[in-house]
Protein backbone atom coordinates (compact mmCIF):
# COMPACT_ATOMS: atom_id res chain seq x y z
CA UNK A 1 0.00 0.00 0.00
CA UNK A 2 1.33 3.46 -1.11
CA UNK A 3 0.93 5.89 1.85
CA UNK A 4 1.72 9.90 1.37
CA UNK A 5 2.63 12.14 3.94
CA UNK A 6 0.78 15.42 4.52
CA UNK A 7 3.31 17.93 3.07
CA UNK A 8 3.57 15.30 0.00
CA UNK A 9 -0.06 15.69 -0.23
CA UNK A 10 -0.70 19.54 0.14
CA UNK A 11 2.30 19.64 -2.82
CA UNK A 12 0.02 17.42 -5.12
CA UNK A 13 -2.89 19.48 -4.34
CA UNK A 14 -0.81 22.80 -4.86
CA UNK A 15 -0.51 21.23 -8.77
CA UNK A 16 -3.66 20.64 -9.68
CA UNK A 17 -4.60 23.63 -8.43
CA UNK A 18 -2.06 25.87 -10.26
CA UNK A 19 -3.49 24.05 -13.05
CA UNK A 20 -6.81 24.94 -12.66
CA UNK A 21 -5.99 28.18 -12.12
CA UNK A 22 -4.46 28.47 -15.69
CA UNK A 23 -8.02 27.61 -16.64
CA UNK A 24 -9.09 30.92 -15.43
CA UNK A 25 -12.48 28.90 -13.72
CA UNK A 26 -14.99 32.19 -13.34
CA UNK A 27 -14.09 33.38 -16.75
CA UNK A 28 -14.88 30.18 -17.86
CA UNK A 29 -17.88 29.39 -16.02
CA UNK A 30 -20.04 32.21 -17.68
CA UNK A 31 -18.50 31.04 -21.64
CA UNK A 32 -20.14 27.72 -20.83
CA UNK A 33 -23.51 29.16 -19.85
CA UNK A 34 -23.53 31.27 -23.54
CA UNK A 35 -22.43 28.29 -25.32
CA UNK A 36 -25.23 26.27 -23.33
CA UNK A 37 -27.71 29.39 -24.39
CA UNK A 38 -26.30 28.78 -28.00
CA UNK A 39 -27.65 25.05 -27.64
CA UNK A 40 -31.18 25.58 -26.31
CA UNK A 41 -31.47 28.09 -29.27
CA UNK A 42 -31.21 25.67 -32.21
CA UNK A 43 -32.99 23.40 -30.24
CA UNK A 44 -35.85 25.79 -29.61
CA UNK A 45 -36.16 23.46 -26.20
CA UNK A 46 -33.99 21.77 -24.18
CA UNK A 47 -31.29 19.63 -25.76
CA UNK A 48 -30.05 16.12 -25.30
CA UNK A 49 -28.23 15.78 -21.33
CA UNK A 50 -25.30 13.67 -24.07
CA UNK A 51 -25.19 16.49 -26.26
CA UNK A 52 -25.18 19.40 -23.41
CA UNK A 53 -22.66 17.31 -21.75
CA UNK A 54 -20.03 16.94 -24.95
CA UNK A 55 -20.56 20.60 -25.87
CA UNK A 56 -19.39 22.04 -21.69
CA UNK A 57 -16.73 19.86 -21.60
CA UNK A 58 -15.14 20.38 -24.97
CA UNK A 59 -15.88 24.07 -24.22
CA UNK A 60 -14.36 24.02 -21.08
CA UNK A 61 -11.30 22.64 -22.70
CA UNK A 62 -10.84 25.23 -25.19
CA UNK A 63 -11.70 28.33 -22.95
CA UNK A 64 -9.17 26.41 -20.52
CA UNK A 65 -6.19 25.48 -23.21
CA UNK A 66 -7.19 29.58 -24.86
CA UNK A 67 -6.59 30.95 -20.80
CA UNK A 68 -3.33 28.58 -20.26
CA UNK A 69 -2.04 30.07 -23.39
CA UNK A 70 -2.57 33.76 -22.11
CA UNK A 71 -0.87 33.15 -18.77
CA UNK A 72 1.77 31.43 -20.90
CA UNK A 73 2.79 34.33 -23.20
CA UNK A 74 2.00 36.95 -20.68
CA UNK A 75 3.62 36.06 -17.96
CA UNK A 76 5.58 39.46 -17.92
CA UNK A 77 2.64 41.67 -18.33
CA UNK A 78 0.78 39.62 -15.41
CA UNK A 79 3.24 39.79 -12.70
CA UNK A 80 3.20 43.74 -12.97
CA UNK A 81 -0.29 43.68 -12.50
CA UNK A 82 -1.90 43.76 -9.32
CA UNK A 83 -4.64 41.52 -10.29
CA UNK A 84 -2.83 39.16 -12.13
CA UNK A 85 0.49 38.83 -10.11
CA UNK A 86 -1.33 35.97 -8.21
CA UNK A 87 -1.59 33.68 -11.51
CA UNK A 88 0.80 30.25 -11.46
CA UNK A 89 3.16 31.17 -13.86
CA UNK A 90 3.82 34.55 -13.09
CA UNK A 91 4.38 33.90 -9.56
CA UNK A 92 6.95 31.30 -11.47
CA UNK A 93 4.87 28.44 -9.07
CA UNK A 94 4.89 27.07 -12.90
CA UNK A 95 7.17 26.59 -15.64
CA UNK A 96 6.12 28.73 -18.70
CA UNK A 97 6.63 25.84 -20.93
CA UNK A 98 4.42 23.30 -18.73
CA UNK A 99 1.47 26.07 -19.08
CA UNK A 100 2.10 26.20 -23.07
CA UNK A 101 2.42 22.49 -23.42
CA UNK A 102 -1.09 22.09 -21.17
CA UNK A 103 -2.79 25.23 -23.34
CA UNK A 104 -1.60 23.27 -26.83
CA UNK A 105 -3.17 19.96 -25.02
CA UNK A 106 -6.06 20.86 -24.16
CA UNK A 107 -7.18 22.46 -26.35
CA UNK A 108 -6.58 19.43 -29.35
CA UNK A 109 -8.24 17.60 -26.57
CA UNK A 110 -11.23 19.94 -27.09
CA UNK A 111 -11.30 19.83 -31.42
CA UNK A 112 -11.01 16.24 -30.97
CA UNK A 113 -13.67 15.58 -28.67
CA UNK A 114 -15.76 18.21 -30.42
CA UNK A 115 -15.55 16.60 -33.52
CA UNK A 116 -16.28 13.06 -32.47
CA UNK A 117 -19.02 14.04 -30.49
CA UNK A 118 -21.01 17.01 -32.25
CA UNK A 119 -19.66 17.88 -36.03
CA UNK A 120 -16.59 19.77 -37.84
CA UNK A 121 -18.61 23.11 -37.29
CA UNK A 122 -18.74 23.24 -33.72
CA UNK A 123 -15.07 21.79 -33.04
CA UNK A 124 -13.22 24.68 -35.70
CA UNK A 125 -15.41 27.27 -34.19
CA UNK A 126 -14.22 26.57 -30.71
CA UNK A 127 -10.76 26.62 -32.22
CA UNK A 128 -11.27 29.92 -33.93
CA UNK A 129 -12.20 31.09 -30.28
CA UNK A 130 -8.77 30.05 -28.86
CA UNK A 131 -7.39 31.82 -31.96
CA UNK A 132 -9.43 34.97 -31.75
CA UNK A 133 -8.27 35.13 -27.97
CA UNK A 134 -4.83 34.18 -28.11
CA UNK A 135 -3.71 35.07 -31.41
CA UNK A 136 -5.69 37.97 -32.28
CA UNK A 137 -6.12 39.65 -28.96
CA UNK A 138 -3.61 38.64 -26.29
CA UNK A 139 -0.72 38.18 -29.03
CA UNK A 140 -1.72 41.33 -30.90
CA UNK A 141 -4.29 43.63 -30.16
CA UNK A 142 -3.77 43.77 -26.38
CA UNK A 143 -0.33 45.84 -26.61
CA UNK A 144 -0.38 47.64 -29.28
CA UNK A 145 -3.99 49.52 -29.50
CA UNK A 146 -6.86 51.24 -27.70
CA UNK A 147 -9.39 48.79 -29.98
CA UNK A 148 -8.04 45.91 -28.28
CA UNK A 149 -11.02 44.35 -26.08
CA UNK A 150 -13.60 45.73 -28.68
CA UNK A 151 -12.05 43.77 -31.45
CA UNK A 152 -10.83 41.34 -28.94
CA UNK A 153 -14.32 40.85 -28.03
CA UNK A 154 -15.03 38.46 -30.27
CA UNK A 155 -13.09 36.02 -29.31
CA UNK A 156 -15.68 35.77 -26.17
CA UNK A 157 -18.71 36.13 -27.98
CA UNK A 158 -17.56 32.43 -29.92
CA UNK A 159 -19.43 30.03 -27.67
CA UNK A 160 -23.02 30.63 -28.34
CA UNK A 161 -22.18 29.53 -31.84
CA UNK A 162 -20.22 26.65 -30.42
CA UNK A 163 -23.69 25.50 -28.69
CA UNK A 164 -25.34 26.28 -31.64
CA UNK A 165 -23.88 24.64 -34.52
CA UNK A 166 -23.53 21.58 -32.37
CA UNK A 167 -27.35 21.25 -32.44
CA UNK A 168 -28.15 22.35 -35.61
CA UNK A 169 -24.84 21.77 -37.59
CA UNK A 170 -24.38 25.16 -39.05
CA UNK A 171 -25.37 29.36 -38.30
CA UNK A 172 -28.80 31.18 -38.33
CA UNK A 173 -29.35 34.53 -37.61
CA UNK A 174 -30.53 33.83 -34.57
CA UNK A 175 -26.83 32.34 -33.69
CA UNK A 176 -25.59 35.32 -35.24
CA UNK A 177 -27.24 37.55 -33.19
CA UNK A 178 -26.46 36.44 -29.99
CA UNK A 179 -22.87 36.54 -31.14
CA UNK A 180 -23.23 40.23 -31.50
CA UNK A 181 -25.20 40.91 -28.03
CA UNK A 182 -21.81 39.49 -26.20
CA UNK A 183 -19.72 41.44 -28.62
CA UNK A 184 -21.46 44.54 -27.88
CA UNK A 185 -21.63 43.59 -24.29
CA UNK A 186 -17.64 43.11 -24.25
CA UNK A 187 -16.52 47.05 -24.00
CA UNK A 188 -18.59 48.21 -21.37
CA UNK A 189 -17.69 45.58 -18.84
CA UNK A 190 -14.26 45.55 -19.34
CA UNK A 191 -13.84 49.19 -19.72
CA UNK A 192 -15.85 49.31 -16.23
CA UNK A 193 -12.96 47.43 -14.97
CA UNK A 194 -10.43 49.17 -16.47
CA UNK A 195 -11.52 52.19 -14.89
CA UNK A 196 -10.98 50.69 -11.47
CA UNK A 197 -7.57 49.56 -12.25
CA UNK A 198 -6.39 52.27 -15.01
CA UNK A 199 -3.06 52.63 -12.88
CA UNK A 200 -2.36 48.77 -13.38
CA UNK A 201 -2.46 49.08 -17.17
CA UNK A 202 -0.75 52.20 -17.47
CA UNK A 203 2.34 50.57 -15.12
CA UNK A 204 2.08 47.87 -17.36
CA UNK A 205 2.12 49.42 -20.72
CA UNK A 206 -1.42 48.28 -22.29
CA UNK A 207 -3.47 50.83 -24.39
CA UNK A 208 -6.70 50.63 -22.49
CA UNK A 209 -9.39 53.12 -23.60
CA UNK A 210 -8.61 55.41 -19.59
CA UNK A 211 -5.04 54.67 -19.96
CA UNK A 212 -5.17 56.73 -23.74
CA UNK A 213 -8.25 59.26 -23.92
CA UNK A 214 -8.58 59.13 -20.18
CA UNK A 215 -11.71 58.29 -17.93
CA UNK A 216 -14.17 61.21 -19.24
CA UNK A 217 -13.68 59.21 -23.02
CA UNK A 218 -14.19 56.16 -21.55
CA UNK A 219 -17.74 56.82 -19.96
CA UNK A 220 -18.82 58.44 -23.19
CA UNK A 221 -18.10 55.02 -24.83
CA UNK A 222 -19.57 52.74 -22.03
CA UNK A 223 -23.23 54.71 -22.18
CA UNK A 224 -23.03 54.65 -26.15
CA UNK A 225 -21.87 50.36 -25.89
CA UNK A 226 -24.25 50.06 -22.78
CA UNK A 227 -27.47 51.81 -25.02
CA UNK A 228 -26.40 49.49 -28.21
CA UNK A 229 -26.24 46.06 -26.17
CA UNK A 230 -30.00 47.04 -24.28
CA UNK A 231 -31.18 47.69 -27.65
CA UNK A 232 -29.96 44.35 -29.57
CA UNK A 233 -30.70 41.99 -26.74
CA UNK A 234 -34.58 43.41 -26.54
CA UNK A 235 -34.18 43.00 -30.58
CA UNK A 236 -33.44 39.53 -30.36
CA UNK A 237 -37.05 38.67 -30.32
CA UNK A 238 -37.47 39.77 -34.11
CA UNK A 239 -34.40 37.43 -35.25
CA UNK A 240 -35.70 34.32 -32.67
CA UNK A 241 -39.63 33.82 -33.00
CA UNK A 242 -39.22 30.62 -30.00
CA UNK A 243 -38.74 33.90 -27.84
CA UNK A 244 -42.00 35.49 -26.25
CA UNK A 245 -43.05 37.85 -23.38
CA UNK A 246 -40.53 35.62 -20.74
CA UNK A 247 -37.39 36.81 -22.45
CA UNK A 248 -39.04 40.56 -24.11
CA UNK A 249 -40.20 41.97 -20.66
CA UNK A 250 -36.81 40.58 -18.83
CA UNK A 251 -34.26 41.55 -21.39
CA UNK A 252 -36.02 45.32 -21.43
CA UNK A 253 -35.73 44.71 -17.34
CA UNK A 254 -32.23 44.31 -17.81
CA UNK A 255 -31.44 47.16 -19.88
CA UNK A 256 -33.22 49.71 -18.31
CA UNK A 257 -30.29 48.34 -15.05
CA UNK A 258 -27.63 48.43 -17.78
CA UNK A 259 -28.03 51.84 -19.02
CA UNK A 260 -29.18 52.98 -15.68
CA UNK A 261 -25.43 51.98 -14.36
CA UNK A 262 -23.85 53.57 -17.49
CA UNK A 263 -25.56 56.92 -17.15
CA UNK A 264 -24.82 57.22 -13.71
CA UNK A 265 -21.30 56.84 -14.23
CA UNK A 266 -21.04 59.17 -16.93
CA UNK A 267 -23.33 61.79 -14.77
CA UNK A 268 -20.34 61.86 -12.48
CA UNK A 269 -20.53 58.85 -9.98
CA UNK A 270 -17.17 58.52 -8.11
CA UNK A 271 -15.17 56.18 -10.37
CA UNK A 272 -15.73 53.42 -7.66
CA UNK A 273 -19.14 53.61 -9.30
CA UNK A 274 -17.66 51.21 -12.09
CA UNK A 275 -17.15 48.60 -9.87
CA UNK A 276 -20.96 48.47 -9.25
CA UNK A 277 -21.22 48.31 -12.88
CA UNK A 278 -18.74 45.88 -13.91
CA UNK A 279 -20.59 43.15 -11.28
CA UNK A 280 -23.97 43.78 -13.08
CA UNK A 281 -22.62 43.77 -16.32
CA UNK A 282 -21.99 39.87 -15.29
CA UNK A 283 -25.49 39.53 -14.04
CA UNK A 284 -27.20 40.99 -16.58
CA UNK A 285 -25.50 38.66 -19.38
CA UNK A 286 -25.67 35.98 -17.01
CA UNK A 287 -29.62 36.67 -16.58
CA UNK A 288 -30.34 37.52 -19.98
CA UNK A 289 -28.86 34.26 -21.53
CA UNK A 290 -30.79 32.54 -18.77
CA UNK A 291 -34.12 33.97 -20.10
CA UNK A 292 -32.80 32.76 -23.42
CA UNK A 293 -33.04 29.21 -22.44
CA UNK A 294 -36.18 29.33 -20.67
CA UNK A 295 -37.95 31.18 -22.78
CA UNK A 296 -36.84 28.57 -25.72
CA UNK A 297 -37.92 25.87 -23.12
CA UNK A 298 -40.95 27.08 -22.25
CA UNK A 299 -41.73 28.06 -26.16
Amino acid sequence: MITTTPTERSSVLGIIGDYIALTKPRVMSLLLLTATTGMFAAERGVPSASLIAYVLIGGALASGGASALNMWFEEDLDRRMGRTKARPVAQRKMNSRNAFIFGVSLNIASFTLLWLTTNLLAAVLAMTGTVLYFGLYTVWLKRNTVHNIVIGGAAGAIPPLVGYAAVSGTLTLSAWYLFAIIFFWTPPHFWALALMIKKDYSRAGIPMLPVIHGDEQTKIQILLYSVLTAMLSVLYTVADDSLGYIYLIGSAILGIGLIYYAARLYAGAPRGFAWGLYKFSLLYLAALFTLVMVDSSVG
